[in-house]
């Protein structure tokens, strides 16, 4: 305290010594020169891809009101997605969705951690008893309206989560990505 009394002491009493700020501002100096190799804008980024997306994971591409496509595949109708495959799904409208139902997700190997229901356009309610059902058996289960409901699924299976959807196609005009010929198809089937 002593020293930093006496310090400020001088300081104020000798203002010849005191310089102005600019001139302590100075210019770190480099003991050597940066070349075009040493600039980040002169280099090349190079990627190595040590692996690829799984080759077997389940991607929802699009979706209209006749059903998806899943991993390039056409599927018309409800549809289950399994870890590994894609099977039709009997139900007409979440009031459908049952524990029987949804069996088919508790009966696989390896065990589904979560499975995404999507219910059509809006997102409904399912019977307490179902999702207590699938509680039970340590299956946890996300309520959705379709179109959040595929992307929720796609988030998840990037993610390497063991994940199953059951998806109601929404109705009406709702689509993501549909092409001309999907289209055409979807009103020649109706």
């Amino acid at each position: 305290m002593a020293a930093a009394f006496a310090l400020r002491s001088l300081y104020r009493a000798r203002p010849a010594l005191r310089c102005p700020p600019a001139e302590l501002l100075w210019a770190p100096r480099r003991g050597y020169r940066l070349t075009p190799a040493d600039d980040e804008l002169y280099q090349r980024t190079r990627i190595s891809l040590l692996q690829r997306e799984s080759p077997h994971a389940m991607y929802i591409d699009s979706y209209n009101s006749c059903g998806f496509t899943v991993n390039g595949d056409r599927v018309f109708g409800p549809c289950a997605l399994l870890p590994h495959s894609v099977v039709q799904w009997n139900v007409g409208s979440h009031r459908d969705i049952t524990e029987e139902s949804l069996s088919l997700f508790w009966m696989l190997e390896p065990r589904i951690e979560i499975v995404v229901v999507g219910t059509g356009d809006r997102m409904e309610r399912l019977q307490p008893e179902v999702l207590r059902a699938m509680r039970q058996r340590g299956i946890a289960v996300e309520v959705q309206d379709t179109p959040n409901a595929c992307a929720t699924f796609n988030f998840l299976c990037h993610e390497g989560r063991v994940t199953g959807a059951a998806l109601i196609p929404p109705p009406g005009e709702t689509a993501l990505t549909p092409s001309l010929a999907q289209a055409a198809e979807c009103t020649a089937r109706n």
